[in-house]
C-alpha cells in the first residue's frame, strides 16, 4: 500500500494520541474511554480524516457512529465505571463488574446462540448459523474484527472477549458438511466480524470451496462488510487488492452471484472519492452491491439523510435495500427510535426518491421469528394498528402473511407490542415456542423445514 494510504488504528488506549479528541475536555475523553471498556471501540485515520467533521463534535454523525458516548450506558452502570476506575480496582474486579454489565445488555439477541446454530450429531457446528430456509450464515475465524467499530453494532459481544458469546468456525470443516448435505441451501453469506478484514489468500479458501462440484445448491454469495466507507483501500491499494478482485471475478465466471452487502449509515460515506472508486472497481467484477442500515437516533433519524442516501447509492450503481430497526442489544436505547417514527421517516423518504431507489425495504425488525416488516399504520375497527409482515421467516410458510399489533407510540420493538383486536398471541408464537422448546429438549436445529442430523 501507499504510505499516503497507510491506516493507523486507535483502540482506547490511544485516546490521547487521536488530534481529534483535543476538541473536547478531558472528562469527555474519559467518558469515552469509560464506555469503551464495555463496547468495542476502534476507529482507524481513513474514518478520522475523510467523515468526521472536526468543528461539529460531539454530535458529527460519524463521531456518534464510531465513538462511544457516556449515554451509552445507564446512569447507575456509568456511575459504578466511574467510580471502579477512579479508585483504581484491581484488574479482577474490574473485569467483573465490566462482565456483569455485558450481561445485562442482552448479547446475542434473536435466539443466535440457541435457535440459529444447527446441530449435527448433538454436536453444534461452530461458525455457522442457519436461521432461514435458504441461508446459511458464516462466520471466518480470521473475520473476527472490523476495521473499526460501529457504536450500535449487534454482534458487539464478538469482539469484546465474550469467548462463550462468540461465533467462529473452526478446522474441522464442519459446516462445509453441513452446506453441502443441507440442498435446501442456495445462499451462503459471509460475516463477522467483518470478513474484509481477511487477506484475500484466506477469503478464497472460505468461498472457493462452494464453486466446486458438490456445491451446486449455493448460487449465491454474500459478503457482509462496513470495508467500502472503513476502508476503501481494500480494494484500491492494499499489496493484494486485486487478488481480491479477481476472486469476485472468479465467482461471476463461475456462473455464481456475488452480493456485497455494504453497510452505510450515512450519505457522508458516500463522498469520499476513495469510496467511490472501490464501488466501481467492485461493479466492474460483476458484483452487485446492496446497501443496508438500522436507522440510529442521533446518527441517521431523518428524512433528509435517508432520501440523499438513497439516491447517492444508486447513482453510484448501489441498490438501496434495507432500511433496519436497532436491534433489542446493547446500547439500544441510546440508538433505537420509536417504530411509529421509524415507519414516518422511511414512508415520507420512500415518497422522495424515483423507482430506482424504492428497492429498499423497511423499517424492518430482525427478531427471533424473522424480519418483521412495519407495512403501515391504520385503523381498522375503530382500532388504531400496525400492520406488519415478515419478510423472511423461521418458518417460511409466516412470510408475508399480514397480522396486526395494537398501536404504541413509545414502542421500540417487536417483544414492546401487543397483538390487536384483543388476540392473545400473535399467530406465529405458539410455534415459535415450540419450535424453541424442542431446541432445548433435544439440542436438535430449530427449523421446522429440515433436520440438522447428519449421520
Amino acid at each position: 500500500m501507499d504510505n499516503k494510504n497507510k491506516l493507523i488504528y486507535y483502540t482506547n488506549k490511544d485516546l490521547t494520541k487521536i488530534p481529534l479528541l483535543q476538541k473536547l475536555s478531558k472528562e469527555d475523553i474519559f467518558g469515552i474511554y469509560l464506555v469503551s471498556l464495555v463496547f468495542p471501540f476502534r476507529v482507524n485515520s481513513f474514518v478520522i480524516q475523510n467523515l468526521i467533521d472536526p468543528d461539529n463534535l460531539p454530535d458529527d454523525p460519524i463521531f456518534r457512529l464510531t465513538f462511544p458516548h457516556p449515554d451509552m450506558l445507564s446512569e447507575n452502570h456509568f456511575s459504578n465505571l466511574h467510580t471502579a476506575v477512579k479508585n483504581k480496582y484491581p484488574k479482577e474486579k474490574l473485569n467483573s463488574l465490566i462482565y456483569e454489565i455485558r450481561k445485562t445488555l442482552n448479547p446475542h439477541p434473536a435466539g443466535q446462540l440457541t435457535s440459529n446454530v444447527p446441530v449435527v450429531n448433538h454436536e453444534p457446528v461452530k461458525g455457522l448459523q442457519h436461521k432461514y430456509r435458504e441461508t446459511a450464515l458464516i462466520f471466518p475465524t480470521q473475520g473476527q474484527t472490523c476495521h473499526s467499530f460501529c457504536t450500535f453494532c449487534f454482534r458487539w459481544p464478538q469482539f469484546v472477549g465474550m469467548d462463550d458469546l462468540k461465533f467462529a468456525t473452526d478446522e474441522s470443516l464442519k459446516y462445509q458438511h453441513y452446506i453441502k448435505e443441507h440442498k435446501e441451501l442456495t445462499n451462503i453469506l459471509i460475516t463477522g466480524g467483518d470478513p474484509m478484514v481477511m487477506k484475500a489468500r484466506n477469503l478464497e479458501k472460505y468461498i472457493s470451496p462452494f464453486l466446486e462440484d458438490g456445491f451446486e445448491h449455493i448460487r449465491f454469495i454474500r459478503i457482509g462488510t462496513k470495508s467500502l466507507t472503513y476502508n476503501p483501500f481494500r480494494y484500491l491499494t492494499d499489496d493484494d487488492s486485486d487478488d481480491i478482485l479477481r476472486l469476485f471475478s472468479k465467482i461471476s465466471e463461475k456462473g455464481n452471484h456475488l452480493s456485497i452487502m455494504a453497510h452505510f449509515n450515512h450519505h457522508i460515506e458516500l463522498h469520499p472519492q476513495p469510496v467511490q472508486n472501490a464501488i466501481s472497481r467492485i461493479l466492474s467484477t460483476g458484483a452487485s452491491i446492496r446497501c443496508q442500515s438500522p436507522i440510529l437516533k442521533h446518527i441517521n433519524d431523518s428524512v433528509d439523510v435517508w432520501v440523499n442516501m438513497w439516491r447517492e447509492q444508486v447513482r453510484q450503481g448501489c441498490i438501496p435495500y434495507y432500511m433496519f430497526v436497532e436491534r433489542d442489544t446493547g446500547a439500544h436505547d441510546y440508538f433505537a427510535i420509536p417504530l411509529t417514527k421509524a415507519y414516518k421517516i422511511f414512508r415520507k423518504a420512500f415518497s422522495q426518491v424515483s423507482g430506482l431507489a424504492r428497492t429498499v425495504r423497511g423499517p424492518s425488525m430482525s427478531a427471533t421469528p424473522g424480519k418483521i416488516l412495519i407495512d403501515g399504520i391504520t385503523t381498522i375497527n375503530q382500532e388504531k394498528v400496525f400492520v406488519l409482515n415478515m419478510i423472511q421467516a423461521r418458518n417460511p410458510d409466516w412470510t408475508k402473511k399480514p397480522f396486526f399489533a395494537s398501536f404504541d407510540k413509545k414502542a421500540t420493538w417487536i417483544n414492546q407490542l401487543k397483538p390487536a383486536f384483543g388476540d392473545n398471541d400473535f399467530f406465529y408464537e405458539k410455534e415459535l415456542e415450540n419450535i424453541t422448546r424442542g431446541n432445548i429438549s433435544l439440542g436438535a436445529s430449530t427449523n421446522p423445514w429440515s433436520s440438522s442430523i447428519i449421520n
